[in-house]
């Protein structure tokens, strides 16, 4: 399809770069303009939910925190960064 696209374009080659650049900007512009924006209704990027409804009168589905922040054990040490050697499995 491009070849025949570009074998149809007239005035040589800096007609046919000419004509491709047109052509290429008419595409962008289309789609910007009229597809797009058509297409954007009908497009779940706007439909976020971020809790669940319950059922239950009154519960927003907020939770409450378990515990005071640092009091959970941590798998690593927060006081060095050197690891302990590993041993290689043989």
């Amino acid at each position: 399809m491009y070849s025949w696209i570009w074998r149809k374009l007239p005035f040589g080659l800096p007609g046919k770069l000419f004509g491709s650049l047109v052509l290429a900007t008419a595409t962008v512009a289309l789609l910007w303009f009229v597809v797009f924006p058509w297409a954007e209704p009908l497009l779940p990027f706007d439909d976020v939910q971020v809790t669940q409804d319950s059922g239950v009168p009154g519960d927003d589905g907020i939770t409450e925190p378990t515990g005071l922040p640092g009091e959970e054990e941590l798998p690593y040490s927060t006081e060095t960064n050197n690891a302990p050697p590993s041993t290689p499995n043989r």
